[in-house]
Parts: C-alpha cells; structure tokens; sequence
C-alpha cells in the first residue's frame, strides 16, 4: 500500500502499539531510522508505474507457483494459496485477521498459512511503506513497513496488501468502502473489508483465471 506518510518524531518506535494494533510495544523495538534521500517517499511512489508494475509481477508469481500445484486436482471448487508469516511475527494478529476477513470474503479462492507458502510475509523499515513485490526467484512476498502499520490502521494496511496478492489493484482515489483505495481516505480510514465490487472480482478472477493458468502448463 503506497499511503502518504505524515511527519513523524525521531524517537517513535517500530513496533506497533498493543492497545490499538495487538503486536509488541513501541519500546520494545529501535526507532525508526530517517529516510534515504534517494528513496521515494509513500506518496511520491505510491502512484508509480514501478509501484504498479511490481504488484502485477507480484501476482504472477503467486498465480505461477499456485496453478502449478493444482494443475493435477483441476477439479477442485477452491484454489488454496498457502503463505508464510514466519518473517513477520510483529504483524502475526493482522496477518490472522486479514486471512479470516478475506476466506470469508470470497469462495474461489482460500488463503492459508504453512511453512513454505506460495508467498510470505516479511517487516521491516521502508521509506515507501508497505508493499507487494518478487523475490525474484518465482515468488511473491508482502513487506509491512513499521512505521505506516502506526500511523494507519494496521488490519486495513495488511488486508490491503493481501488484496494485491488475490489480483486487485490499487485504487486510491476511492472512498474508504473500498478496501484497495488504501491511503487515499487518510489515516482516519479503518476500513478492513473488501466491498461487494472487490469481492465479486477477486472471485471471477480465480474461478475463469485458474483455468486460463493451468491451460498454460498443459
């Protein structure tokens, strides 16, 4: 997710407050480090073409690893996309949230959480915030960055971030309704839900993409 990133103090803490997010108190991690002057800010890359780029080689080798896998049970009424929260344990109560908000969302495809998933999840510092991206080695992994999982509302950044692996795209100019307008509503916006339109297009891509995948690999 590509938010705007308002001005914060030099000695906020990474982690993420366990009042308002669940996860470890800011004292027990460093500060979050000043931004390299080489790097874009959130809004400077948020609406970039590498930002939106990255997301659909981001699906790809998501959609690569998992048609691969059901090429030999193309029978079955759900896809299952298997990730890995073992870099992110800072997260791991929004990452179980963004899972139960989308399998209850949508019925062609099913997220779940082994030790070698189609993706996975890692944390860290990243002037650009949160995002989609390849490791360039045929998969996908979501990068939760600390210091925007504070300053907006962490289950929406991660369910957000999480969209992008079921094949939506961002949509910042949307209202807070919709979960894939990310930071375009500010930080006030605590909206973690996918609305009708978003559920509805996540399904229609698994249930006539799949095929279209594992066409491919005959």
């Amino acid at each position: 997710m590509r938010l705007s990133k308002s001005a914060l103090s030099a000695a906020i803490g990474l982690g993420l407050a366990t009042a308002a997010l669940g996860a470890a108190p800011a004292s027990a991690v460093p500060d979050v480090p000043s931004a390299p002057s080489s790097v874009p800010s959130y809004a400077a890359y948020e609406k970039s073409g590498e930002n939106a780029a990255a997301n659909k080689a981001f699906f790809d080798a998501v959609w690569k690893t998992v048609a691969k896998k059901r090429a030999a049970n193309p029978g079955a009424q759900a896809v299952t996309v298997t990730y890995s929260a073992s870099k992110a344990p800072t997260f791991k109560a929004q990452i179980d949230r963004s899972t139960q908000i989308w399998n209850s969302s949508v019925a062609n495809v099913k997220l779940q959480e082994g030790s070698s998933g189609d993706f996975e999840y890692r944390e860290g510092n990243d002037p650009r915030g949160s995002y989609a991206s390849t490791d360039g080695h045929g998969r996908g992994y979501i990068f939760l960055d600390y210091a925007q999982n504070q300053e907006y509302d962490s289950t929406r950044v991660t369910a957000h971030e999480t969209g992008h692996v079921l094949g939506l795209p961002d949509h910042y100019q949307g209202p807070c309704s919709e979960l894939m307008s990310g930071g375009g509503p500010g930080p006030s916006c605590t909206n973690a839900q996918p609305d009708a339109n978003e559920r509805a297009r996540v399904d229609q891509l698994w249930q006539n993409g799949l095929a279209k995948g594992l066409a491919k690999l005959r």
